[in-house]
């Protein structure tokens, strides 16, 4: 059982591992939107190479995330979470020394991956090694030192992009993975899960890796027309197969686990799990929320790719400027998520999603309307503050949600579920709507061209926030955040949440409860 004190010194050096842990992947993240106008010139990339700097890393920490949790659960999350930070640190210098934007492609996807083995990891040995009654504030402050590192990245990456050059963006990781790996390997302690045997659903990784790549490229090549209709559609049909072989594949086995294992153990061998054990989704209010997962955070994926590259194109914005346009963001998230998910905790999530989701759109909207003759105090600044005073509102009930439904011993493979949704959406939405808004070729050297693309691109990711507010006021259930005995769980934390990228740190859960009716990054 774990019963790691927050207050203590093992406690302390636990946190410290995982929050510098999650936050170079998040840094990463940050810095990169802020360096693609200057890598694109260096490297001679059109619009498409850019969408696949970012797309790459997306497409495989999304396709291999929930192997990352369900690697941890199984063979430790300590060994798992090491791995992927060494893996990281070695594709974050192959991005550094690429010599062409192809190579680039191919060192983020490696760098996904390492993401992908990291990420979930973070907050599993957090939820497995603390005390329970500990739990949610040790999530709370892993929560507020990453809104931190939200708040620095955009302004270091600024920074580090004019005074030293994009390559220096990657290259920085490696000392920062360095110092994670040697308090991780001397301060934190093993976790497994001890329901997690037999051999790994390899089978299941590489069909859903398989399902995104397809489908990405598809959605990324078709509309600038650089492949012809029968790859296109080659691809297209390629992914819809794999994504039907994934779902059938994980629940045959899911069904046949107790079944197989007695059969395999028979024949001397163990039989394979589901990566992904479908009966996750038997809770309503996980399914729920993980859909309003992937509506929101592809809204937000799409605008995190823009709003810096429309700022510097169409704005003149300098690269530091541009980086730090969202630090309003980040700062009304540190300040006011905490109170949001106290809010929710006493009221229920379901009125301050919908209306976080509201607001947000709003923001959306306003960000839309900035252009080469905008300002930032007039125009930039109150767009992101009513965009992050809706964020603000949203995450941490949505965040709280999810966390409440999840089973301690499947941590790995819960936080790997609402990670692997948040990361497809940005992936696949950041893939269609720039191309389908016009954003194609060399759309990033006409200002003109770039700033009507921007500005439906923005329509769009607004009206995909709405409608998640409209789901999450059909769906969300107010008695999500309260534990078994009916007794709503009193908020402890005296952190917060902090956003920098397109995937955002979670707020301080509940006491893990039962949910209603029924299970992270």
């Amino acid at each position: 059982m774990p019963d790691v004190r927050l207050g203590t010194g093992p406690g302390r050096w636990i946190l410290l591992a995982t929050v510098l842990g999650s936050s170079v992947a998040m840094l990463d993240s940050t810095v990169v939107n802020v360096a693609l106008p200057r890598l694109a010139r260096d490297l001679d990339a059109d619009m498409a190479g850019l969408q696949w700097t970012v797309n790459a890393y997306t497409l495989t920490l999304a396709g291999f995330i929930l192997l990352g949790g369900s690697l941890g659960d199984r063979y430790g999350r300590r060994r798992i979470f090491l791995v992927g930070v060494v893996w990281f640190a070695v594709a974050s210098v192959l991005c550094g020394l690429a010599l062409n934007i192809e190579m680039l492609i191919v060192s983020r996807a490696l760098q996904g991956v390492g993401g992908a083995l990291l990420t979930p990891g973070s907050l599993a040995i957090i939820q497995a090694s603390f005390a329970a009654d500990d739990r949610p504030r040790a999530v709370g402050a892993w929560s507020g030192l990453g809104g931190v590192a939200g708040a620095i990245g955009p302004f270091a990456g600024g920074w580090l992009v004019e005074a030293a050059g994009w390559r220096w963006v990657f290259l920085l990781n490696v000392p920062l993975t360095a110092v994670v790996v040697l308090v991780a390997v001397r301060h934190v302690p093993e976790s497994v899960d001890p329901e997690a045997r037999g051999r790994f659903d390899v089978l299941g990784a590489a069909l859903a890796a398989l399902a995104l790549a397809g489908t990405t490229y598809a959605l990324t090549e078709a509309p600038g027309g650089n492949a012809s209709p029968v790859v296109i559609a080659a691809t297209a049909g390629a992914g819809a197969a794999a994504a039907v072989a994934f779902v059938l594949v994980e629940k045959i086995r899911g069904k046949g686990g107790r079944r197989g294992a007695k059969a395999a153990g028979r024949a001397g061998r163990e039989a394979p799990r589901p990566m992904l054990p479908l009966d996750v989704f038997a809770s309503r209010q996980f399914t729920a929320i993980n859909v309003v997962t992937f509506i929101m955070y592809g809204g937000m994926g799409v605008m995190f790719f823009l709003f810096v590259l429309n700022l510097q194109v169409v704005g003149g914005f300098s690269p530091i400027a541009a980086g730090t346009a969202l630090l309003p963001v980040t700062v009304l998230m540190l300040l006011l998520s905490a109170r949001a998910g106290a809010l929710a905790q006493k009221i229920g999530p379901r009125i301050p999603m919908t209306a976080g989701l509201v607001v947000a759109a709003v923001g959306m909207l306003l960000v839309g309307r900035i252009d080469a003759d905008s300002s930032y105090v007039r125009d930039v600044l109150p767009a992101v503050i009513v965009f992050g005073l809706g964020l603000a509102a949203v995450v941490a009930p949505l965040t709280a949600t999810v966390l409440a439904t999840a089973d301690v011993n499947h941590a790995g493979v819960a936080s790997g579920v609402n990670n692997a949704v948040a990361r497809a959406a940005g992936l696949l939405t950041v893939a269609a709507i720039p191309p389908l808004a016009g954003l194609t070729g060399d759309a990033y050297d006409d200002p003109a061209a770039f700033s009507d693309g921007f500005r439906i691109a923005m329509v769009v990711c607004a009206a995909m926030l709405a409608a998640g507010a409209v789901l999450s006021f059909l769906t969300v259930d107010d008695d999500a955040l309260r534990a078994p005995s009916g007794e709503a769980v009193e908020p402890e934390c005296r952190s917060h949440c902090g956003v920098g990228a397109p995937q955002l740190q979670p707020e301080p859960e509940p006491a893990p409860a039962k949910a209603a009716g029924g299970p992270p990054p």
